[in-house]
């Protein structure tokens, strides 16, 4: 005797066994369907982001498939937590070679569904695709903030001081040593970069205290020197921020010591998915004290004043020159 199953197409199968599991929503309609619905909270604006990886560009092809699921949605929590918003649920495509070993999607299915659970962000729907190139995947992330509540980009005034979470450059330094490079360092060091490469860290844990102080808020995706740039430039303000005050890690610092050149990986290398933000002065006693209930560290760096473009400051006070400021696909 067959089963239902059996009347269901080899795409449908996969959908079915691997994917349903994380969407556990009403609104997605056990991805039986060809889309999906959720209705926000009375009071509330979604908030839309969609980022993606490729095997080869953002994640190397030996990486464990749960991790790269973990590491593409966590991209996109970051985006939503420097809204100051919360998740509300994801869409996932997925191009998959033809010779996919069926074992790499059953350990991505769970990396989407450890990460879903934890995040409060499950699945909704998606696609999925043969392609005769690498492994793509693309995540479209929603979340909700109260009505008119978003922190956007452009709000830095002159005045705000600027602040960033956690710690920055950990991630540009794990990829240097993933590719060869050889700064001496212990084995918790070495594992400390690595990680932060390959598993971000969003800071989702904030969004509500970026909500509530900050002027204008991004996640730093493609570099400390680059995203403030890129802040104050539709903020029509400048930024100075004095190098010796961004947070480093111990891995960070001892790889610096090393060699004094991978300061400059540091701050423009990118992949560090921390919150860049600036505050009203009178406002940052509260977002620090919002920030620690929260559980994560935030670190002022800086001021936003009149004029344009981001300035770092070495311990001189002499300006910083970067061969580039962030990192970019084109």
């Amino acid at each position: 005797m067959s089963s239902p199953d059996d009347k269901l197409s080899a795409e449908e199968r996969l959908i079915a066994h691997y994917f349903k599991p994380v969407a556990t929503h009403p609104g997605a309609l056990g991805l039986a369907d060809d889309a999906a619905f959720v209705t926000p909270p009375p009071g509330h604006d979604l908030v839309l982001k969609t980022d993606g990886a490729i095997a080869g560009v953002h994640f190397f092809p030996e990486d464990d498939a749960s991790t790269v699921a973990r590491k593409v949605l966590r991209m996109n929590l970051s985006d939503i937590a420097a809204k100051g918003a919360r998740p509300l649920g994801f869409l996932v495509s997925v191009a998959l070679p033809r010779d996919i070993d069926m074992a790499w999607v059953e350990r991505f299915a769970q990396g989407l569904k450890a990460d879903a659970e934890a995040y409060g962000c499950p699945l909704f729907g998606g696609d999925t695709d043969k392609t005769p190139g690498p492994i793509t995947i693309s995540v479209g992330m929603f979340g909700i903030v109260p009505t008119g509540t978003m922190v956007r980009r452009a709000g830095a005034r002159p005045g705000d001081l600027i602040f960033v979470t956690g710690t920055i450059g950990d991630a540009a330094l794990g990829l240097k040593l993933r590719l060869g490079a050889d700064w001496m360092l212990d084995a918790g060091q070495r594992e400390h970069l690595l990680s932060r490469y390959l598993l971000p860290q969003p800071r989702n844990a904030a969004a509500e205290a970026v909500r509530t102080h900050c002027s204008a808020a991004m996640d730093v995706s493609d570099g400390l020197a680059g995203d403030l740039t890129k802040l104050v430039r539709v903020s029509g303000v400048a930024a100075t921020v004095e190098a010796a005050k961004v947070p480093l890690s111990g891995a960070a610092r001892a790889a610096i010591a090393a060699d004094p050149a991978m300061l400059e990986t540091a701050l423009t290398g990118g992949d560090d998915f921390e919150i860049l933000c600036t505050v009203p002065p009178d406002r940052a006693a509260g977002f620090r004290a919002a920030a620690q209930t929260a559980g994560v560290a935030v670190t002022e760096i800086g001021a936003v004043a009149v004029g344009e473009g981001a300035r770092f400051l070495d311990a001189q006070g002499a300006p910083l020159a970067f061969q580039r400021l962030s990192f970019s696909h084109f």
